[in-house]
């Protein structure tokens, strides 16, 4: 699950030796994957990035064959379905003419995803293709298979485009997330504390993206920890149009701004790019409706080192705990760890920002919760929730 800035994802799925490794190679011009005779050479799924003109960078995800057999083999099948929900592209080979069950489920898939693909009859300088049966693919499909020899390169050209066609234009087109509320010469304060969890000399993954999209804008940014916060709007000689502080220290800077000035947080505005910010509102005012013994699992699409100020393992629960009164069971599952205990186990699932991530991997992490009926929120949404100011925290949003 953890992604690579947000770029596209384009899934490589096929039978063990149908040459989804060679695609990779030829696709990036570079020997960047393994490739033997010896079936099942790829085990956990690989990911690979490149350039792709007109679309920009994305990453190929090369996964096992899904006709592996024994425990791990099904393992490992297993784990190349997986990777199905979060990819905005699959690519799914054939060789030898044999085209069955698996391919089929992969179709009906990303059918059922709505996710594009594009059907592949690799190897054709090996094995003869039958016509009929690419018909037949063709038509189950809906688009003509496309052939291809690893050794023809005039062959990668045409294939580029074709992934061109297919990938959504949403998966390497972003809006601005802030493009629609802020202006050319408006100021715009971040709050960025600097605390045992803060990495060693850079800003956050959130905080870069924020200050980009507000020099995007043409706006003016102005950059102060929480202490200083209460200095840098003082020696202003008109207020800011917004303030985007960290979650964590809500409480104290909705204090510091005032309340015609607006104010949200790094993470309710990547709730709002990312989607879904109509059920995370919804989630995040069931929190006063949280019983004794309610389990709460928190996701976090990253991974990183866990300190005493950790905002998922540490602070969040001890704020919810306080917040409600009750003794709730506090669960956290990071990067792509599975979720082990039913979804219906739990009164409220809250997901991080999801910086790292793509809208559709991130959709595909929480649709089980969706599937289940259990409210769904976000970090920031919740804090903004347990400090008292969930509706401040969007009004920006709501003009």
């Amino acid at each position: 699950m953890i992604g690579n800035e947000n770029k596209p994802r384009i899934g490589i799925f096929g039978r063990r030796n149908s040459g989804k490794s060679s695609l990779i190679n030829y696709l990036t011009g570079q020997q960047i994957a393994i490739v033997s005779a010896q079936a099942g050479s790829t085990t956990d799924p690989v990911r690979k990035s490149m350039e792709i003109g007109g679309v920009g960078p994305v990453v190929l995800i090369d996964t096992a064959g899904i006709d592996d057999s024994g425990t791990l083999g099904r393992e490992r099948v297993q784990r190349a379905m997986q990777v199905l929900p979060e990819v905005d592209l699959a690519i799914i080979l054939f060789t030898d003419n044999l085209f069955g069950t698996e391919e089929r489920e992969l179709l009906a898939g990303c059918r059922g995803r709505q996710t594009p693909c594009i059907v592949v009859c690799s190897q054709t300088d090996r094995h003869q293709p039958d016509k009929a049966l690419l018909d037949t693919v063709g038509r189950e499909a809906g688009a003509e298979v496309f052939q291809l020899t690893v050794a023809d390169v005039s062959r990668r050209e045409p294939l580029l485009e074709l992934i061109r066609k297919a990938l959504p234009e949403t998966a390497y087109r972003h809006n601005s997330l802030l493009g629609d509320v802020i202006a050319a010469g408006d100021t715009v304060v971040m709050v960025t504390p600097i605390d045992s969890s803060a990495p060693e000399g850079r800003m956050i993954l959130p905080q870069v993206q924020v200050l980009r999209d507000i020099l995007d804008n043409h706006a003016c940014a102005v950059v102060c920890r929480e202490n200083e916060l209460a200095t840098a709007l003082g020696r202003m000689t008109a207020p800011p149009r917004l303030v985007v502080t960290d979650s964590q220290v809500y409480p104290m800077v909705a204090k510091i701004v005032p309340d015609e000035v607006y104010l949200t947080s790094f993470s309710v505005v990547l709730a709002r790019a990312k989607g879904l910010f109509d059920r995370y509102l919804e989630g995040a005012r069931t929190i006063s409706s949280l019983r004794d013994g309610d389990r709460v699992l928190l996701l976090e699409s990253c991974t990183h080192n866990v300190t005493c100020e950790d905002i998922g393992r540490v602070k969040l629960p001890a704020r919810l705990r306080q917040f409600t009164g009750k003794t709730l069971q506090c669960e956290v599952i990071g990067g792509a760890s599975p979720i082990e205990r039913p979804l219906s186990d739990y009164a409220l699932v809250i997901q991080c920002g999801g910086c790292v991530v793509t809208p559709k991997q991130l959709r595909a992490r929480l649709e089980p919760a969706l599937q289940a009926g259990v409210p769904i929120t976000n970090y920031g949404l919740a804090l903004a929730y347990l400090a008292g100011i969930l509706e401040r925290s969007v009004r920006i949003f709501n003009r």
